[in-house]
């Protein structure tokens, strides 16, 4: 969010300067009214989220509406006990390495692990040294407030309906005499804050992940796994789903560090199943201020939560790796048919349902507009849905292992070219297939990895996706027999100079390189 919004401090700066705030956040969550926190008792208390992103209407006028009333709106919330907040009580663990939230690990007695962490916001490590001390960490620090504050509590019913795996957060307030954290006590204090299970270790599994789940893990581990051997595969239909889900909820800040896996063991093969985290960005509102709007349409991923989706590409920006890799064997009717499903899960009970998950204060606020929204947005889903799947249509990434593979390219037809990938060992087990068309796909990305890798094209046609073959880092060879009618090259191969065999044909263009060639894990997904 930083560079969006140090452009719209720029567009500011024409109209007043200034030093950033000394106390920008409140001192205490807790509202200075001795008799409501009284009637409350002693185990709740009557806080605001963020009372300080309250504006008077110029402010309003250049920044937007926001959330502010939601985060300045008094709400009761238990205090956090950490004898009570789970089975057997929690210790404090280490603290977490976030740039925004205040967060750290608490571990209970029985191995599991939990997240606590502010529900608030501090952007000032974000920014470069020489803005933080100026009015623009101001700015930066203020568009916190597009994003609701109780988004992440409503989301579980509407996961557990859509058949997503979910965490289950629950908000509470830490007392500002708060010991019980150790050195992070002083931190926390007077916070509002998110406490959930975390899912990335074997101590968390339970019955809820299903028959043979045997691990849990962060994506930088999941991918590892899958990108060393073969027999292991992301769930791709289940990512799906939780995609669609993510569209539907606006939730655009969805890249790999956003999810969690639980392993599940299946015959042969073990699939990697999708558990969303951080649902800080779900029901995003930002154009309706001057700044922010034209923020918003110089940044795409700055999409406002509402009855239509503002642009599929804006909400999937940032998730475009792990979207490449985990969605990169489905078609448009595996698309169409699971957002027909979600529409179908998702009735009208279980949004209101969900809806009441805010507190009720914030449902009077919010309630009934995020019903509306969300009963809309269900209705043009498959609309959506299909133009997700253009996008990805576009270009698509196959990557291989780290073992060896063949991988066949068969350009069958003009409106066909077949995409095979199989183990080069005695079983030569498929491991990936998929029918390209032209006029929905302009590139495939071959990325071969380790291993001695072996392509083969074949097929004369007039019309064809481009196939870009990345070898990797083993010695590979290359078999090009296919022809496409016209001028433009329709094969490259970019690897070293050395030790690879490459049988041309008119239609191969290589490319070699210095060094070892660029693989899967490129986040471009461009290869270089």
């Amino acid at each position: 969010m930083t560079r969006c919004v140090s452009g719209a401090a720029l567009l500011l700066g024409l109209l007043s300067a200034g030093c950033a705030r000394q106390r920008f956040f409140q001192p205490d969550a807790r509202i200075p009214d001795a008799a409501a926190q009284a009637a409350v008792g002693p185990d709740s208390a009557r806080v605001t989220a963020g009372r300080h992103y309250r504006r008077g209407w110029p402010g309003r006028l250049l920044f937007g509406q926001h959330y502010r009333a939601t985060w300045a709106q008094p709400v009761t919330l238990p205090v956090l006990d950490l004898r009570r907040a789970a089975p057997g009580g929690l210790q404090p663990g280490k603290m977490g390495g976030g740039f925004q939230t205040t967060s750290m690990t608490l571990n209970g007695p029985d191995g599991r692990t939990y997240a606590l962490r502010s529900l608030d916001k501090d952007p000032y490590k974000t920014l470069p040294k020489v803005l933080r001390h100026t009015f623009v960490l101001n700015v930066v620090r203020d568009a916190t407030s597009a994003g609701t504050p109780y988004g992440a509590f409503v989301v579980p019913p509407l996961a557990q309906a859509a058949g997503v795996l979910h965490t289950k957060p629950r908000p509470f307030y830490i007392r500002n005499d708060e010991t019980g954290l150790d050195k992070a006590s002083e931190r926390f204090r007077g916070k509002v804050v998110l406490l959930e299970e975390k899912y990335e270790s074997k101590d968390n599994l339970n019955a809820g992940f299903g028959p043979g789940a045997e691990d849990l893990m962060e994506s930088d581990d999941a991918l590892e796994a899958i990108y060393r051997d073969g027999r292991h595969r992301f769930d791709q239909p289940a990512f799906l789903r939780a995609r669609l889900l993510d569209l539907w909820l606006g939730d655009w800040d969805r890249h790999e560090g956003q999810w969690d896996w639980v392993a599940v063991q299946q015959e042969a093969r073990t699939l990697y199943r999708p558990i969303p985290i951080d649902r800080d960005q779900v029901f995003f509102r930002f154009d309706d201020g001057v700044i922010s709007w034209l923020v918003s349409k110089a940044v795409r991923k700055f999409r406002t939560f509402g009855p239509a989706y503002q642009s599929i590409g804006g909400y999937t920006r940032n998730a475009h790796f792990i979207d490449s890799r985990a969605l990169n064997e489905l078609t448009r009717p595996q698309y169409l048919d699971a957002a027909a499903s979600l529409q179908q899960a998702l009735t009208d009970e279980v949004i209101e349902r969900a809806a009441r998950r805010l507190p009720p204060e914030v449902y009077r606020l919010e309630g009934p507009r995020l019903v509306a929204a969300l009963k809309a947005r269900r209705a043009t889903l498959p609309a959506a849905a299909a133009e997700f799947y253009r996008r990805h249509a576009e270009e698509v990434v196959v990557p291989g292992t780290d073992e060896p593979e063949r991988f066949v390219v068969e350009r069958q037809s003009d409106s066909l070219t077949v995409v095979s990938v199989f183990s080069r060992d005695k079983a030569e087990t498929l491991l990936y297939r998929r029918a390209f068309h032209p006029a929905e796909t302009k590139r495939v990305l071959l990325h071969g990895l380790g291993g001695k890798d072996e392509f083969v094209l074949r097929g004369q046609v007039r019309r064809s996706p481009r196939i870009d073959i990345y070898g990797g880092p083993g010695e590979d060879s290359v078999a090009d027999s296919s022809r496409v009618a016209g001028l433009r090259r329709k094969t490259r191969f970019y690897d070293t100079k050395r030790n690879n065999e490459v049988e041309p044909a008119p239609e191969l263009k290589i490319k070699t390189e210095s060094g070892v060639a660029t693989h899967a894990f490129d986040r471009d997904g461009s290869g270089r």
